[in-house]
């Protein structure tokens, strides 16, 4: 075996490193054995395949030899692809936390040969700047206290390994004014002119939007749901946003959402997709519906890969500068749509022979000012020009592994927007997803985490469940003739959640009773760019709790809930996503429309389509016979043979409707 043992590694992210001078291994009992044998401390690096400050620090020093001499030397040296192994990312990022770092990515942690955690920090440039010590003398220095001042190691350790004990401590049940205090305490946060969190980063930040909207639902408060539409429309209309072919980059890094950082991820653009379809019912506005063709389209062109699933990301980076596939000069903007096409197209997306950002253009409509449907649809033809002449370039890498638990997301988002902006292509897509998760990543009813070139790796994480929990549970709405297969599939993924990742307080281990040890099972309340896993697990139970009827899934969500309840008071922005499942747990509605064979329900589903409250759920069937004992709905059928409407909650349904306007005037009591 070469010393550098990461070449027959799936990661796109792993195998971008295989060349390293550095004798990288990856993460697994060979790396620790050999850390014990040479009396070597470790050095962790996670990463991932898009990151552009990975490819930094790879560039500066992961491909000098002079630096790879000193890492070898010195250390047994690990590298991890995040995605692929949450697990271990979250466990050695909180150690970082209680360092009292921020975090972020290129995670670089230093451990025992046990893989305790005792020093770290993220990027270390090359040469001293930004008050970072050159690499190379951060190495000298950590390996030297190593060896030579155990006391230290010994008290770094100790105390790490303190912060990383978590204790669930099960409180009172979360009631509604904590979630609507919550709701006030995040909206104060926002930016009222250009939306977002106030200041620079800014983030999508989802879970906080999903939040705002529904406590803003909740509450009657014009100023929450606006706030969200605002934030909305300045990402949709920013240069976070690509304005050529949709989606959405991972943050940007100025206050105007104007400078992405250019990565594209996977799980950022089913939850946009998601946020899109809400405020395209709240709105009706073209913008949204636009936005989500646009991201639609891209997800289908350049995320789906063989078999329907979708890719993990598209890197920042191309030709080893961030961002220049994507950037543009005026001249060649003139080159490509000449003079009278260029203006027109300057002054829609600010475009200027100085640039907006180092010289080049980042295309974006957060200046421009409304223009007339005969300008949209030449500008709409300007793009598929330029559109055509970005597709010579150079693209940025692709990581072409497929997740199921970002897959859940976006699987869930398409099922939402068939149903709301009627694509049945969108539907199919979905479909087509979920089926190669469930057919292809899945062993002896077990779900895996990462499939790429053949190889899934098993088991997979409470994410994985929960997420594609919630995904079988949006196709079940959007596809009333498999609604109950899709169902029973939720039911199946549950009923290994609950067997193999449960604590003793009913939240859930992000990681399999029977997975690999690691120093801590890692189990959190915190969200991170996606909702945590006990957030969606709680989510999915409340869901299956309003279409099953059955007590069983409701009581699972409530102990998760209460499990972590004590979390939420001590850090709202974190646990936003603990409080939106709690709102469909306690205001979960279902809406089950009865349509005999040949009736017609859909003046019924056309109201539907315009509820803006992610908290109603809605079943159409033919008969309410074959629903389980427990549901409220079970044996309430038509009135005169009409398709017939009941809303159902919490164990009671209302009274029957076969009139739009009575349903009409039943949604406009929002719990």
């Amino acid at each position: 075996m070469t010393e550098n043992r990461l070449a027959s590694s799936t990661s796109p992210y792993l195998l971008q490193h295989k060349d390293n001078p550095v004798h990288w291994y990856p993460w697994g009992p060979e790396a620790l054995a050999a850390a014990k044998a040479e009396n070597k401390p470790i050095l962790l690096s996670v990463g991932y395949a898009a990151c552009h400050w990975c490819h930094v620090m790879a560039h500066e020093s992961f491909e000098d030899t002079s630096t790879a001499d000193v890492m070898n030397r010195l250390f047994i040296n690990i590298k991890v692809d995040r995605e692929e192994r949450p697990d271990i990312d979250q466990i050695y990022m909180k150690a970082l936390h209680a360092l009292g770092e921020q975090g972020g990515w290129p995670l670089t942690m230093f451990l025992t040969s046990d893989g305790e955690p005792f020093w770290g920090g993220t990027y270390y440039p090359k040469e001293a700047k930004w008050g970072h010590p050159a690499f190379v003398d951060m190495l000298e220095a950590v390996s030297r206290t190593y060896h030579t001042d155990r006391d230290r190691i010994e008290t770094n350790r100790a105390g790490l390994l303190e912060a990383l004990k978590t204790e669930i401590t099960p409180t009172a049940p979360i009631d509604r004014s904590l979630m609507m205090a919550a709701g006030e305490r995040l909206l104060s946060l926002y930016d009222p002119e250009h939306g977002g969190i106030k200041g620079a980063p800014k983030f999508p930040q989802a879970s906080i939007l999903d939040l705002i909207w529904r406590t803003g639902l909740r509450a009657g408060n014009d100023k929450a749901k606006e706030t969200f539409l605002h934030t909305l429309r300045q990402i949709s209309n920013g240069g976070i946003y690509d304005h050529l072919k949709g989606g959405i980059a991972r943050y940007s890094v100025d206050h105007l959402w104007l400078v992405p950082h250019f990565e594209k991820m996977l799980y950022d653009n089913g939850q946009y997709l998601d946020h899109l379809v809400t405020a395209y019912l709240a709105t009706g506005e073209d913008l949204f519906r636009n936005r989500i063709e646009e991201t639609f389209g891209w997800l289908l062109d350049e995320m789906r890969m063989e078999g329907g699933a979708f890719a993990a990301s598209l890197d920042a980076d191309s030709e080893g500068v961030e961002g220049k596939f994507y950037v543009w000069t005026a001249e060649e903007i003139t080159e490509v749509l000449g003079e009278e096409d260029a203006a027109l197209f300057a002054r829609a997306y600010d475009v200027s022979p100085e640039g907006n950002w180092e010289d080049v253009t980042i295309l974006n409509r957060l200046k421009a000012s409304s223009l007339t449907a005969k300008d949209e649809a030449r500008l709409a033809r300007l793009r598929k020009k330029l559109l055509d002449r970005r597709s010579r370039r150079i693209r940025p890498g692709l990581d072409d592994k497929i997740l199921a638990d970002w897959n859940g997301l976006t699987i869930a988002a398409l099922a939402r927007a068939a149903r709301f902006v009627s694509r049945e292509s969108c539907l199919e897509a979905a479909r087509t997803a979920y089926g190669f998760i469930m057919e292809t990543m899945i062993r002896d009813d077990r779900l895996g985490h990462s499939w790429r070139n053949g190889r899934l790796l098993l088991p997979g994480f409470a994410s994985d469940y929960a997420n594609m929990m919630n995904a079988a549970l949006a196709l079940a709405e959007a596809c009333p003739e498999d609604a109950m297969t899709y169902i029973a599939d939720a039911e199946m993924l549950g009923k290994v959640l609950v067997q193999d990742y449960r604590t003793k307080e009913g939240a859930f281990y992000l990681t399999a009773a029977d997975a690999e040890g690691l120093i801590v099972r890692p189990v959190t309340s915190a969200d991170e760019a996606t909702p945590n896993p006990n957030s969606m697990a709680a989510l999915a139970f409340a869901k299956l709790y309003i279409l099953t009827g059955k007590t069983e899934y409701r009581d699972l969500a409530d102990k998760v809930l209460i499990a972590l309840s004590a979390d939420i008071p001590k850090n709202v922005f974190a646990t936003a996503s603990l409080l939106t499942a709690f709102d469909t747990r306690t205001n979960g509605r279902l809406a089950v429309v009865v349509a005999p064979s040949g009736s017609d329900p859909n003046p019924f589903l056309k109201v539907l389509s315009k509820a803006v409250d992610p908290a109603l759920h809605c079943l159409v069937l033919e008969s309410t016979d074959d629903l389980p004992e427990d549901h409220p709905a079970k044996g309430k059928n038509t009135l005169e043979d009409k398709p017939t409407i009941y809303l159902c909650r919490e164990g009671a349904c209302s009274f029957p409707m076969t009139r739009r306007k009575e349903l009409e005037e039943a949604l406009t009591v929002i719990p």
